[in-house]
């Protein structure tokens, strides 16, 4: 399983796939003299990140699965006796968790530091290519190393002013190099909010292609169409191409009952985009069907949404011609486990939550 992949975790309309030295989507290089500041940091192009890392598990069968059950993955490479490592969990053996590592560098530390202290103390992950060498099976033990790999000029992006800052981790499994991980992030001084608009802007469009034409066609008729493989049975959401159990190209759909519990959830407090109004909770919603979608949690404050919540599918207008399904929480539901709200960007279409 060799090759070259690509995962872009996105994280704000900062220059999502942005180069160092090549300028920024949707921000400026900086023009003018000398600056000081930015002949310091390109210092530390070169300079280690992390030295002599391990992974704190080898890779193992239940993460692997616990993965693949939260992505919606059940390739049968990835379970059983021959089980191998789905290629994009490469980050997933080198991180640190709650605890953290001890294993950054000194130059690192002095490197965020020097950006912190000349006001760049807001950071925000832009994208991340990974490049897959060899596959990873359970009992492999990781270790890895990173290294500074570029510092770019003072950037102007829509967030704010500042640096982006790239590493390169080289990820072994019993001293074979099985992948590298480059991550980039911007360390940035937040920019001033503008001041709001009396008239309220208009949501962004949802992309409708080919693909899932026929699920907002459902949506707009006040129905949640889900996918089912007329092969296999297999339901799926969101929409594709094929099915990802059996690889079967034919499908039908049945409608959704609405019914559903909260699986997991964020509360979107940044950044405050036109057109939405943070904070908000926005939920992983398990229908009864048994497949998950995103969408916004109403009729509950935001910071009552928990895990386990019943709720029930609704349809709310956001503007003349935009209705989107949201999940209303069911009054005297009870809740489950409280402690595991999620912690990332929520994406696609979900509408506004409370206010």
């Amino acid at each position: 399983m060799s090759g070259e992949g690509q995962v872009r975790p996105g994280g704000g309309p900062a220059a999502r796939g942005a180069r160092d030295g090549q300028g920024a989507r949707d921000g400026r290089e900086e023009q003018g003299g000398r600056d000081p500041l930015y002949e310091r940091l390109k210092g530390y192009a070169g300079r280690p990140a992390a030295v002599a890392g391990r992974g704190k598990d080898p890779v193992n069968l239940p993460m692997i699965r616990h993965w693949c059950e939260a992505m919606g993955d059940a390739h049968p490479a990835y379970r059983g006796a021959d089980a191998v490592a789905p290629p994009t969990m490469l980050q997933a053996w080198t991180m640190g968790g709650l605890s953290g590592h001890e294993d950054r560098s000194e130059a690192y530390g002095e490197l965020l530091g020097l950006l912190d202290g000349a006001g760049y103390t807001s950071v925000v992950a832009t994208d991340c290519e990974q490049e897959y060498l060899r596959p990873l099976r359970p009992g492999d033990e990781i270790t890895f190393e990173a290294v500074v790999e570029s510092v770019s000029p003072r950037k102007t992006t829509r967030l704010g002013t500042g640096h982006f800052v790239t590493t390169r981790m080289d990820v072994r499994a019993g001293g074979e190099l099985a992948g590298t991980h480059r991550f980039r992030i911007l360390k940035y001084a937040p920019a001033a909010r503008p001041a709001k608009s009396p008239d309220r802007p208009r949501r962004p469009r949802p992309v409708i292609n080919r693909d899932n034409a026929g699920f907002w066609e459902g949506v707009a008729g006040h129905r949640l169409p889900i996918q089912r493989c007329t092969a296999c049975g297999t339901l799926r959401f969101p929409w594709l191409p094929g099915c990802n159990d059996c690889g079967s190209a034919e499908w039908d759909t049945v409608e959704a009952s609405g019914e559903g519990s909260v699986y997991s959830y964020v509360v979107m407090h940044h950044p405050p985009f036109p057109a939405f109004d943070p904070p908000y909770a926005v939920g992983l919603i398990e229908l009864a069907e048994g497949v998950r979608m995103v969408g916004n949690v109403v009729g509950v404050p935001y910071d009552k949404v928990r895990i386990g919540m019943p709720v029930r599918l609704e349809f709310q207008r956001v503007d003349e011609e935009l209705e989107l399904p949201v999940f209303r929480a069911v009054e005297g539901g009870d809740a489950g486990d409280e402690g595991n709200a999620g912690n990332g960007r929520a994406g696609g279409d979900a509408s506004e939550g409370e206010r």
